[in-house]
């Protein structure tokens, strides 16, 4: 499929995700279950962009045909950078970060990187990312460098 091919089915808009390497960590696309985040339901032949987050569902806009909505999630997602984003390093340890980060270099492979203080102010996460189908040739790493549970 080429670049200009606009899915125009929930199926379609799925299988699209998939082919150009996009995570469904945000995305509730054809009924896939999420935490938090965007999704796609139907009620009373209108289809509805919800968010929902802790169980509470928010119905934000409605749709009257299932073309419009794919067009409208697929602009959601596309304009979202983290929909793109794969985290393969997840470690308290910078040197472990810093090694993973090494090979990625080597590999001229683009990531991008931040910390949160998942385990408080005083003891940082850092995680790294990828971007897109680059997770096809990374993904092995995630044993080695997600380290924290």
């Amino acid at each position: 499929m080429d670049s200009v091919y606009i899915p125009k089915t929930e199926i379609e808009l799925e299988n699209w995700m998939k082919e150009n390497c996009f995570n469904f960590n945000s995305y509730s696309i054809n009924g896939s279950s999420i935490y938090e985040g965007f999704g796609i339901d139907k009620s009373g032949g209108l289809y509805i962009w919800y968010y929902t987050e802790h169980g509470q569902k928010d119905n934000l806009k409605y749709f009257k045909s299932e073309i419009e909505i794919v067009e409208y999630a697929l602009n959601q997602i596309k304009s979202d950078k983290w929909a793109k984003t794969h985290c393969i390093g997840f470690s308290t340890d910078i040197n472990k970060i810093n090694d993973l980060k090494n090979i990625l270099e080597s590999m001229e492979t683009v990531y991008f990187e931040d910390k949160i203080p998942y385990y408080g102010i005083d003891r940082p996460v850092y995680r790294v990312f990828v971007l897109g189908c680059d997770i096809k040739k990374t993904e092995y790493l995630k044993e080695k460098y997600w380290t924290e549970k």
